[in-house]
């Protein structure tokens, strides 16, 4: 029995149907460790994470907690085991308070009083102890999400857990909130904790991790100390061949205004001003990276443009006016005016996913003259369109008639890129370009958008990713609250400063 380790899985596999999620996996976490799994979205990571947590069971294997062999059938016994997780979606009551969110389910008998009180005290001690101070009476609604997820790691802490496992737990929050989340669980890994953390995110794996395991198509690949490994090898472990991490582009050659929006406001259906008086150009051949933490008007401001929602203020497009609240408000109307849409949710809004990849190709532009050259729409070269469309974006596997459903989520965002692309746009709002999607298909995507850039198309990039914002952008327009906090180049800010501003800090503030 080695008791220095906190989790071993001996041969864990599992499958779903006919998917094999999990390739007889084994894997050694050192107790008192932060310990990386990375890998391509689909490569099972999550999938032993839920095993681990008990909310699968294996096929086969065997789970050692603590040198011990342990059975874990359901989350209690996960928890009764030490072990805590929490999700990137946070399991939250959100009209509780903090207290009553951290003891619902682990209270001491029928009066809550003394349950209440417990955790009273413990959140003073860990405040102190871990820079994790939170309004024990606050509403969890109130609170931003760097201190809801304060809260699921108190909550973890509450049950006595001495592993945690963290599924990309930086997805929602700023770059300030990232460095406390990782001075916290550097605190919490001295104090003897074991921390398993699942991410994609290169960067965040070197910074923070002592050791990382790669997985591809649900089996481990390597298992290396952070220290002795480098990003580039980390991505070629994950995709099976070199991938280029940074993106290659010359500078920006802007022309003409494509692109001119003046106090743009949006109210919506619960009378909440999403908007507060947007201003913001784009030029032909350059990118306008918008930054900010999910939710502040950046999907709001792609739905106005795109033609999804309405709203009040000037747009315009080659100088000429768009109509924001008649019936020429419409995404048909922003099509034939040269806008494109990549929408940041690809199954929701970009894509019907039990409709074939031909029909979907066709959406939006099926009365192209060569789709539909009478009464009936021609079918036959909407798929021989798709085709060529799937060869030159390299969509895998090149079959039209394959429902969306059915593709990757890399492959998927292919889809929607190579239709929208290829309507050789004069103006492409893109959200989330890689959410999602396989380190392998992230570079091919990025080399995407510079070469429309490139061609002297206008793009309006929204990301929370703030790399991606960097790498691609030519100027940096920050959000927050429904306004423009600022405006920066790449290359006179950094990460400090977007994330400053992306709390609220003005320019002036920030600089």
């Amino acid at each position: 029995m080695d008791e220095t380790l906190a989790i071993e899985l001996r041969g864990i596999s599992k499958a779903f149907g006919p998917v094999q999620a999990n390739k007889d996996i084994s894997i050694q976490v050192k107790r008192g460790s932060i310990h990386g799994i990375i890998g391509e979205n689909g490569a099972g990571k999550s999938t032993l994470m839920s095993i681990l947590y008990g909310f699968y069971k294996a096929d086969s294997g065997e789970v050692f907690i603590g040198g011990r062999k342990t059975e874990i059938p359901d989350s209690q016994a996960a928890i009764d085991a030490g072990i805590g997780m929490v999700f990137q979606h946070f399991k939250l009551v959100e009209n509780f308070t903090v207290l009553e969110n951290i003891i619902l389910g682990a209270e001491d008998g029928a009066l809550l009083k003394p349950s209440l009180a417990k955790a009273r005290d413990l959140l003073k001690k860990l405040a102190a102890d871990y820079e994790m101070d939170v309004d024990p009476d606050a509403i969890i609604e109130d609170l931003g999400v760097g201190q809801q997820q304060r809260v699921e790691i108190l909550k973890a802490l509450y049950r006595e857990a001495d592993i945690l496992i963290l599924d990309e737990p930086t997805g929602v929050l700023t770059p300030a909130e990232a460095d406390h989340l990782f001075r916290i669980l550097k605190g919490l890994r001295d104090e003897g904790k074991t921390i398993v953390l699942i991410t994609h995110k290169l960067r965040e794996i070197m910074e923070i991790t002592d050791t990382v395991s790669v997985m591809r198509r649900g089996e481990m690949t390597a298992t290396v100390k952070t220290a002795d490994t480098s990003p580039e090898e980390l991505a070629e472990l994950m995709v099976g061949r070199k991938v280029l991490l940074r993106v290659d582009k010359t500078p920006a050659k802007p022309g003409e205004v494509v692109l001119h929006v003046e106090n743009l406001r949006v109210i919506d259906d619960q009378k909440v001003e999403r908007l507060r008086g947007i201003d913001l150009e784009i030029r032909a051949g350059e990118v306008l990276g918008i930054a900010g933490v999910s939710g502040n008007g950046q999907s709001e401001l792609l739905e106005v443009l795109g033609g999804y929602a309405r709203g009040t203020g000037t747009i315009r497009v080659n100088g000429i006016p768009i109509d924001l609240t008649g019936n020429a408000s419409d995404a048909r109307t922003r099509r034939a005016r040269g806008i494109a849409h990549v929408p940041e949710d690809r199954q929701r809004e970009g894509l019907i996913m039990d409709f074939a990849a031909w029909e979907n190709v066709a959406f939006g532009y099926h009365d192209d003259p060569k789709f539909a050259p009478g009464l009936l729409m021609d079918h036959k070269a909407m798929r021989a369109d798709c085709e060529g469309k799937m060869e030159r974006f390299d969509v895998r596997p090149p079959d039209p008639t394959l429902a969306a459903k059915n593709f990757s989520g890399g492959n998927q965002q292919k889809i929607v890129l190579a239709r929208e692309i290829e309507r050789n746009p004069d103006l492409l709002l893109i959200g989330q370009p890689t959410r999602g999607v396989d380190i392998g298909a992230i570079e091919f995507i990025h080399q995407q958008i510079i070469a429309l850039r490139d061609q002297g198309k206008a793009i309006l990039l929204v990301s929370v990713e703030l790399d991606e914002i960097m790498a691609l952008s030519d100027r940096i327009a920050v959000m927050f609250d429904g306004r423009i906090m600022g405006e920066r180049l790449p290359s006179e800010t950094d990460q400090r400063e977007l994330g400053l501003m992306m709390a609220g800090m003005t320019g002036k503030d920030a600089a």
